[in-house]
């Protein structure tokens, strides 16, 4: 049997140590936490590189680490039984997987794979389980921190309980723009159609329909640029 290549990769030392920096203050989980807090997860951190297409976690393994992106793209996905794959969401650098690392059976329910090559960070679960029980100050914000993923959480819902595929794609563009980094939508056709629920011949017409109006921009393959943000913003808010 092959080997995954995403368990083939050697593991390093986080190069943030070389010179006492942190990239810990651009992501969400870590960014509130005091500098002691930060600079003791950094110390145990791994570093770790992954090819395009590995897969890092698959659905029912142990949540042992907190996943953070540091440069790349990953999705996580159900798979049926005839390997057809339903993309829940796509992350890129300075996102982090850890729900779930809570729960009583705290198991991944989903897969997580690598759209691009993936340079990772894994922050041991008992690590940072280790400073919540100690610190109120980091209970505190992870708290916080659980309640704004909330809220978005909620605006994805909002998304696919919307009917009319035109508004449903436009919100979607709108919530996917927000969360990105860089000025382009890093999304393919198949990407968006699964994200949204909709059939890629349908998000084909409305992202043509959209370019023809000037809201967007397709840029090559996989990539789309928000133009006209309160066009899409009246289109959402259409009855």
């Amino acid at each position: 049997m092959a080997k995954d290549p995403a368990r083939c990769e050697e593991t390093m030392d986080c190069p943030f140590r070389v010179d006492g920096s942190s990239c810990m203050g651009s992501i969400r989980l870590f960014a509130g936490l005091p500098e002691s807090a930060r600079n003791d997860l950094m110390a145990h951190a791994l570093r770790s590189a992954h090819p395009a297409g590995s897969l890092l976690v698959r659905e029912g393994d142990p949540i042992e680490s907190i996943l953070v992106v540091r440069h790349g793209r990953i999705k996580t996905f159900h798979a049926d039984a005839d390997g057809e794959e339903y993309l829940l969401d796509i992350l890129h650098d300075g996102q982090a997987i850890w729900h779930g690392m809570f729960l009583k059976e705290n198991v991944y329910r989903y897969s997580v794979g690598c759209l691009t090559h993936v340079d990772l960070c894994r922050i041991r679960r008992t690590d940072f389980m280790r400073l919540v029980g100690d610190s109120r100050e980091v209970a505190t914000s992870l708290v916080q921190t659980l309640g704004t993923e909330l809220v978005e959480a909620e605006e994805k819902i909002k998304v696919l309980s919307t009917r009319d595929p035109r508004r449903r794609l436009a919100k979607f563009l709108l919530w996917r723009d927000e969360r990105c980094i860089g000025p382009e939508i890093h999304l393919t056709l198949g990407d968006i159609a699964n994200s949204v629920g909709l059939r890629p011949e349908t998000v084909s017409r409305a992202l043509g329909s959209f370019e023809r109006e000037g809201m967007v921009q397709r840029i090559g393959r996989g990539k789309i640029r928000v133009l006209d943000h309160g066009a899409l913003r009246r289109l959402c808010d259409d009855a």
